[in-house]
């Protein structure tokens, strides 16, 4: 193997970090945050997939890596108010990762605490 061809430190595995699996669904979210001036926005999304530990996001507007957002699940209206054990709807997340593939932004999201 050539000097400096070997595998980057992405695809190695690591032992520290926990893998959970991912599920491809395309689910609509509201996500909330606050831009580069300082400005709160909420802005419909959607998430391409998700897993326990965070979600892959497809937004338009244009996030800053690190920065922590709020991702509300929308639902029908007789199940707002209802209080259903072991669902969540909103969940909070930190920008860890963002590629801007024509026109949008996929912003690979962690989860501030794990859903599992």
């Amino acid at each position: 193997m050539r000097r400096g061809r070997g595998f980057s430190a992405a695809a190695k595995p690591n032992p520290e970090r926990p893998h959970w699996a991912r599920l491809p669904l395309a689910i609509p979210v509201f996500v909330r945050g606050v831009n580069a001036q300082g400005r709160e926005f909420l802005e419909f999304s959607t998430l391409l997939n998700e897993s326990a530990g965070g979600v892959l996001l497809a937004i338009r507007k244009p996030l800053r890596r690190w920065s922590r957002v709020s991702l509300e699940i929308p639902s029908a209206p007789l199940l707002m108010n209802v209080s259903l054990p072991g669902t969540v709807r909103r969940l909070r997340a930190r920008v860890v990762r963002i590629t801007s593939v024509e026109g949008w932004n996929l912003c690979g999201l962690q989860f501030l605490r794990p859903l599992a």
